[in-house]
């Protein structure tokens, strides 16, 4: 019998401000934040579980998309997060294809690839809106 058996599984990436991260999720993309007891957030994710968000002083921002979400309509999507003065347009040199929302519509190969768009967090992290794969 195996003793490996989380009762919880959840992810986690640093910012380098609390308050500011607190409003940017919570208000500007109004998702469920809460502070934890070790004074951490928890963000609450659609489908249940939770993303640890915690502060770094010395916090540097991925290099990768730390969060990734799926949509039906992209293009409605990056409208509502541009008219909440979201950035989505943040890649310009390579542009990964994106158009002038910032939508890239097809792989960086000319391949079929998720419309998606990239935009950053109030402390430098990459996330994603990206359309929801059929059949999920």
């Amino acid at each position: 019998m195996s003793a490996f058996k989380p009762e919880r599984v959840f992810s986690g990436f640093s910012v380098d401000d609390l308050d500011a991260a607190r409003t940017f999720y919570g208000e500007t993309l109004g998702m469920q934040v809460s502070s934890n007891p070790m004074g951490f957030l928890e963000i609450g994710l659609p489908k249940g579980g939770s993303l640890l968000v915690y502060d770094k002083p010395d916090h540097v921002p991925a290099t990768y998309t730390v969060l990734n979400f799926a949509v039906s309509d992209v293009d409605a999507a990056v409208d509502d997060l541009n008219s909440r003065g979201v950035v989505t347009k943040i890649y310009t040199d390579p542009d990964f294809g994106t158009d002038e929302k910032g939508i890239a519509r097809m792989g960086p190969d000319g391949a079929t690839g998720p419309e998606i768009a990239w935009f950053r967090d109030p402390a430098g992290n990459v996330i994603s809106v990206l359309a929801e794969p059929e059949g999920v």
